[in-house]
């Protein structure tokens, strides 16, 4: 079997399985009423941490595939990316569903005068159109320099979930901290990882910073 055929058929499969496992055992946790005194709260905090966990992990699969060399990792980071906006839907749905019940008008001044909130709808409206354009036929469509520079709205989505979640704590803000930290060090590596100098109609997909695509 080729590395290519078990990443298909094995790697990709396992992947998907995984990144549902958190959101299985929050579901599992809510019907056995597992979820604390507060389980707005902790489903919350439980999708908002799978959001950033998982845009890391895609946002690193560049500088790893560099370093390494391990080219097939690319093939990963379309369904982490997909990943993150769906926990990113499932943690703005809990607040609109179980902390607003649906009030358009509370939400929309909730979003205007808290800037946690703004700054985290901010955040989530910007993996929507990377969300719609990460098929292979956007790429097409757009052109690979303009496809390149939408999907590096990732950086601003990413810094703009780490801002909110350091807003939105009360007190121990040691959590935050260690995604910004994290969040810094993944931007690092994009500064001092060597790359070639190449014209840029020779992009490639496979190259773009965006976690919401991978190469054909």
């Amino acid at each position: 079997m080729s590395l290519s055929t078990w990443v298909r058929r094995v790697g990709k499969p396992v992947v998907f399985v995984a990144c549902l496992v958190p959101f299985s055992l929050l579901v599992t946790d809510l019907f056995q009423g597992q979820l604390g005194a507060n389980p707005i709260e902790e489903i919350t905090h439980r999708t908002g941490d799978w959001i950033l966990i998982l845009l890391f992990i895609t946002l690193g699969i560049t500088p790893l595939r560099r370093l390494t060399g391990w080219g097939v990792l690319i093939q990963f980071r379309r369904m982490l990316g997909l990943f993150a906006f769906f926990y990113a839907v499932a943690h703005f749905s809990t607040y609109v569903v179980f902390d607003h019940f649906f009030d358009l008008a509370s939400i929309v001044e909730d979003i205007a005068v808290r800037p946690y909130v703004t700054v985290g709808f901010t955040s989530l409206v910007l993996l929507i159109p990377l969300a719609v354009t990460s098929t292979n036929g956007w790429v097409r469509r757009l052109g690979g320099r303009r496809w390149h520079r939408l999907h590096q709205l990732i950086y601003v989505s990413a810094v703009g979930g780490v801002l909110h979640y350091l807003w939105l704590v009360k007190a121990d803000v040691r959590r935050p901290i260690v995604f910004g930290l994290v969040l810094v060090a993944l931007l690092a590596t994009r500064l001092w990882q060597p790359r070639k100098r190449r014209r840029p109609a020779e992009a490639t997909v496979g190259d773009a910073p965006a976690p919401l695509a991978e190469s054909g």
